[in-house]
């Protein structure tokens, strides 16, 4: 169940309704739980559910469902699962044939992505960074890399690092947005290219919570000698010419009659 990004007025109706005829809400931080459930006077008792004990409350959880209960699972903000926890609590209950029904709201995914004034779609969701190591550069290299629209996750003093990150693979001119505090007093969002951003934040050191949109790479268009040289590999890989189509399109470009000419002159 989806609960607000920051705004306590950003719960639906039908939230509100499932909070209050439950029989348990899981939740990250039963404190933090307990400002939205105060705010509209909802007693449901909550039980914490988080990174450090998910897995060993599951079976706790599912013996509930199974017998006939009803439990809503929230996070501290936003929608479960997205880079919150939930994911294991979920799947055991799918697994077990117990029904899940998603209640939607706030998304700081999606408010920062129609705020950003970038392509809406496709998008890709790569969630928070690693915060070094080749785990870092690749996934760094992949939202660089992507030929439509990348949404990171970033904590406020890692902002700088990861834009100057970005900039480096992806060249300082890429478009990006910064949303952040997004639906609270302070939101803000900064557009600009990966550069100007990073400074404005180098001069302006940001606070709460954050999200990166970065504009897709540019497409290039492939040389046909280039990808004859693909060809080839492929099929010296054992492709068979009709995989070489296909591949020749989805990673690299081509036009399916060119594709189709090439998987089949090499």
């Amino acid at each position: 169940m989806s609960t607000p990004i920051g705004h306590l007025g950003d719960i639906s109706l039908r939230a509100l309704a499932v909070l209050r005829s439950v029989s348990l809400i899981c939740c990250e931080d039963t404190r933090h739980a307990r400002t939205l459930l105060s705010r509209y006077g909802t007693g449901t008792p909550t039980l914490a559910v988080h990174e450090h004990n998910e897995a060993s409350v599951v079976p706790r959880l599912l013996a509930r469902l199974q017998a006939g209960e009803s439990i809503a699972l929230i996070s501290d903000a936003g929608t479960p699962l997205v880079s919150d926890p939930g994911a294991r609590v979920v799947e055991a209950a799918v697994a077990a044939g117990v029904r899940v029904i998603p209640i939607p709201g706030a998304s700081a995914i999606l408010a920062a992505l129609v705020a950003s004034g970038l392509a809406p779609q496709p998008f890709t969701m790569l969630g928070f960074p690693a915060r070094k190591g080749k785990d870092r550069e690749e996934q760094l290299a992949l939202a660089a890399r992507l030929p439509h629209t990348v949404i990171l996750y970033e904590s406020p003093n890692r902002l700088v690092a990861t834009l100057r990150d970005l900039g480096a693979i992806a060249g300082g001119t890429r478009p990006v947005a910064v949303a952040r505090e997004l639906t609270k007093h302070f939101e803000e969002v900064k557009r600009g290219t990966l550069d100007d951003v990073a400074a404005y934040y180098e001069g302006t050191p940001p606070r709460g919570e954050i999200v990166i949109v970065l504009g897709g790479a540019p497409v290039v268009a492939p040389s046909e000698e280039g990808l004859h040289a693909v060809a080839v590999a492929l099929r010296d890989e054992g492709c068979r010419p009709r995989d070489i189509v296909q591949r020749l399109m989805d990673e690299h470009g081509a036009s399916r009659n060119l594709a189709y000419r090439l998987a089949h002159d090499t």
